[in-house]
């Protein structure tokens, strides 16, 4: 998995899910969790990443230093989900928003939130992965050791099941 920590949410508790993120914001959830960076996951057999539900979030906590890194990376994926010949990735890139907290995290990291609505069923949306198919491998290569290299702490990873939508 290309992240450790899950966190279901259950019955409709949207004020869970705000619970999650803001334990999270301020530093805890990424102590509490055994939680390898990208960098340590690199070194273990290629894993996916799908989402059962909905949706999902995963929340990446990156240096500061490093967050031009991180945003290059999320270009190349970017690049990647636009010109791949499988269906579900333009699905994929359709749902997949990248936001930055203003805010600082724990340590003063910067937040950064992956918010995927809606996700696609079965789709694989780990990174690595996603680049891998799109560019040589060299190219992979030091593109995820500078993703890798982003990471102060690893992932936060949540499912998300929809138990209302409020627009309709």
């Amino acid at each position: 998995m290309f992240g450790s920590r899950k966190v279901q949410a259950a019955g409709g508790r949207l004020g869970y899910i705000a619970l999650v993120l803001v334990v999270a914001i301020v530093g805890f959830a990424p102590a509490a969790s055994a939680q390898q960076a990208p960098a340590q996951q690199a070194a273990q057999a290629p894993t996916t990443r799908t989402f059962p539900g909905d949706g999902g979030m995963i929340l990446n906590f990156i240096k500061p230093d490093k967050t031009a890194d991180f945003e290059m990376v999320m270009g190349k994926l970017k690049e990647a989900l636009a010109k791949s010949e499988k269906p579900e990735r333009k699905q994929q890139a359709a749902g997949w928003k990248v936001f930055k907290s203003p805010d600082p995290a724990a340590g003063g990291n910067i937040l950064y939130v992956f918010i995927i609505d809606p996700a696609v069923k079965g789709a694989d949306y780990s990174v690595a992965n996603i680049l891998a198919e799109s560019f040589k491998p060299e190219e992979v290569n030091e593109i995820y050791k500078a993703y890798a290299g982003a990471y102060a702490t690893g992932q936060n990873i949540v499912n998300l099941s929809l138990t209302s939508d409020l627009g309709k």
